[in-house]
């Protein structure tokens, strides 16, 4: 059964993270637990080394805690294979990055439609279902157009199309106007916004306070734990 508006699409239970460096243990979660509703637009902030980014990881299943559990849809990521962990990641989890991560060699359709290609979609279905995403981010004029053809706020608009691409649970964005310009980092909050008008679920890492006023609930990081949350 697909979960309904408002059931929790990602739980993190107790999350601790250790990394050893130069003989010493670097604490980098400590025991955080988060839940997220479906249709929820939520912002994670706080300084440099507070442990966001290494959250985002965890959530994603790009990383194993040290302790702790990571649920997605309910299914927890802890024990599963490699194999199933990835087509989880595929289907149910969307990854937006500071640096994009478009292949360059790839016209902006063509990067869209990757995830649908690993997902073993059709041909057909996939272009149809890329076509369609490039439009609502704005750039089906540019399907076309080589990565390296695009400016920096177009190839964010083509990154979040491809998280789009499997209709995942949660859309996961780390510092998604990181690279921008603050003029086309206004035009992302716009999108930002419209996605989860849309329905989409956003977690959302950022040092960018504009970005962090749109959610609709804040949670600040500070040493490795949840410092405040509230409700935007």
């Amino acid at each position: 059964m697909s979960p309904q508006p408002g059931e929790i699409a990602l739980r993190a239970i107790e999350l601790r993270k250790d990394y050893p460096m130069n003989g010493e243990t670097v604490h980098a979660l400590r025991g955080v637990s988060l839940e997220v509703r479906r249709g929820e637009y939520v912002a994670i902030v706080g300084p440099s080394g507070s442990g966001k980014s290494t959250l985002l990881q965890l959530l994603g299943g790009l990383d194993e805690p040290s302790a702790g559990s990571v649920l997605v849809d309910g299914v927890a990521l802890a024990g599963l294979d490699d194999r199933t962990l990835t087509r989880l990641r595929l289907t149910r989890l969307g990854f937006v990055f500071q640096r994009f991560h478009l292949l360059p060699v790839l016209t902006a359709i063509e990067n869209v439609e990757l995830p649908l290609s690993e997902a073993g979609v059709s041909r057909a279905e996939r272009r149809a279902r890329a076509l369609e995403l490039l439009g609502y981010v704005g750039l089906a004029e540019r399907a076309a157009h080589r990565a390296t053809q695009l400016s920096g706020g177009e190839m964010q608009r083509v990154a979040i199309a491809r998280a789009l691409a499997n209709r995942p649970a949660v859309i996961l964005a780390d510092e998604p106007t990181g690279e921008l310009d603050a003029a086309t980092g206004r035009s992302m909050l716009e999108l930002f916004r419209r996605l989860n008008q849309d329905g989409t679920t956003l977690v959302v890492i950022t040092h960018d306070e504009h970005l962090a006023a749109e959610a609709g609930r804040v949670v600040h990081m500070l040493d490795g734990r949840i410092a405040v949350g509230r409700q935007g």
